[in-house]
């Protein structure tokens, strides 16, 4: 479905950007949030916020449709990966988003690193959060992997697609194992304030 692509597309672009953010955690609470405040002149804007919340929403209904017009056929390898990798960033999304716009809405919590951070740090809601979110990442790379294997079709660097798709499911376990070394403070734990402490009391 070309608007599934389509809209994949832009939500890849802000994703990308998103999980940099997180990545500079490595240096930081500090530099996450430098970052963020950053990038959120942009996506905070209200017609870039409205763009995207619409685009997460035609990618988890249009998402849904493929997967359902198409769970007859018999998958295997990537394919296979496309599918349920699709199915958990769809599941993920739904709580993800709505979660944010409670705790700005609802709860009137600036949704920053302390507010993304408080479940993986603190016990025992960390046994929940860790997976939840590593299993967001993992398959945010996996989808696009899979993507990748359908979509491209030259060698690069002396690589079938096939292989570069394999590069990007490395890279993305590499990244994952990165992303989360900052977000708990190099696995120290990081220390919570207050008004977030709510989230993991």
């Amino acid at each position: 479905m070309r608007i599934h692509y389509l809209s994949g597309l832009i939500m890849t672009v802000f994703i990308g950007f998103h999980l940099f953010n997180h990545l500079c955690a490595l240096w930081g609470a500090d530099m996450h949030l430098e970052v963020m405040t950053l990038f959120r002149k942009v996506y905070r804007n209200v017609w870039v916020e409205c763009l995207l919340l619409a685009v997460t929403l035609i990618q988890i209904i249009s998402g849904l449709n493929l997967f359902r017009e198409g769970r007859q056929r018999n998958l295997s390898g990537f394919d296979r990966l496309h599918v349920y990798t699709g199915l958990y960033l769809a599941f993920f999304l739904v709580i993800h988003v709505g979660a944010v716009l409670a705790g700005r809405m609802l709860l009137q919590l600036d949704t920053n690193f302390f507010f993304g951070v408080a479940g993986l740090n603190t016990f025992p809601y960390y046994f929940f959060f860790v997976p939840y979110y590593v299993l967001a990442v993992l398959s945010f790379f996996g989808h696009l992997a899979a993507v990748h294997s359908k979509k491209m079709k030259r060698h690069v660097w002396g690589l079938t697609p096939r292989r570069q798709a394999k590069v990007i499911l490395a890279s993305g376990l590499v990244f994952t194992v990165m992303v989360f070394y900052g977000l708990t403070n190099h696995f120290k734990g990081v220390e919570i304030p207050e008004p977030y402490r709510i989230l993991a009391p």
